[in-house]
């Protein structure tokens, strides 16, 4: 039988999924969302729990990671098309081999496609034609590390990274802008093409825009080229303006 539009959704229903300590997603998924697409979130289950170091770091990615698949579950009930991942650091790990079969465990539990931030901020990057990038994160060293093999395997050369080692994963969406503005200063040069923001909790969406027309380049909000990998995904070109030159021009 075939189904009616959704009265809402009726271009697009979106799946996001986030971490159930993280704020920042949907709120920028929603400053993004265009008439006829809607969005509806799932929880990741995991604590906030203390993070002090490489170790502790990856036990929280791992315990985020082991809670995806009943927060995917959960979220199919309303049938969505397609699936928006809002969780950063596990997309990653592995290189580009481990981001690909990240995308595609999860394609095959949901059924429907699927966006991660590694994949999308790779694409994007690409579309701007960077080479040189650096990079800025909630993260701990070890991570970092993660995101710079990835992006190498993309091939990119990352010039410089810095990593905030937030203590917890609430207390990433507290960074203050102005502590993003100083690492941006300090990631910026002559030698960099573009600069990228990931750690979907980190609040960059809308500073990303703004540093973009002080900078005369790229700032890559990884929320930003998520949703925008997405909306491109399922065929909706439309162009959302405020939120950052991806948007606008891809």
């Amino acid at each position: 039988m075939q189904r009616s539009p959704d009265a809402r959704g009726w271009r697009c229903k979106f799946a996001a999924l986030a971490p159930s300590t993280n704020t920042i997603v949907q709120p920028d998924y929603d400053d993004m969302r265009l008439p006829g697409v809607t969005n509806h979130y799932s929880r990741i289950y995991v604590p906030n729990l203390d993070v002090t170091d490489n170790a502790s770091f990856k036990t929280l990615t791992d315990t985020i990671a082991a809670s995806v698949d009943e927060a995917v579950k959960s979220v199919l009930t309303c049938q969505p098309d397609y699936l928006v991942m809002g969780m950063s650091a596990v997309a990653f790990y592995g290189g580009l081999e481990g981001a690909l079969a990240f995308r595609d465990r999860l394609a095959a539990k949901a059924g429907i496609g699927v966006s991660t931030g590694a994949l999308a901020v790779a694409e994007a990057l690409k579309r701007y034609g960077a080479k040189r990038v650096s990079f800025l994160s909630p993260y701990f060293p070890d991570a970092n590390r993660e995101v710079a093999r990835f992006l190498t395997d993309c091939g990119f050369e990352v010039v410089r990274d810095e990593c905030f080692q937030c203590r917890t994963p609430v207390a990433i969406a507290e960074v203050p802008v102005e502590r993003c503005r100083e690492t941006v200063a300090r990631l910026d040069g002559p030698d960099v093409d573009a600069i990228v923001q990931v750690g979907t909790n980190l609040s960059m969406l809308h500073y990303a825009a703004a540093a973009e027309a002080v900078l005369g380049k790229p700032v890559i909000a990884i929320n930003a080229a998520t949703y925008w990998h997405a909306l491109r995904a399922v065929g909706i070109e439309d162009k959302v303006y405020g939120v950052g030159t991806l948007l606008e021009r891809f």
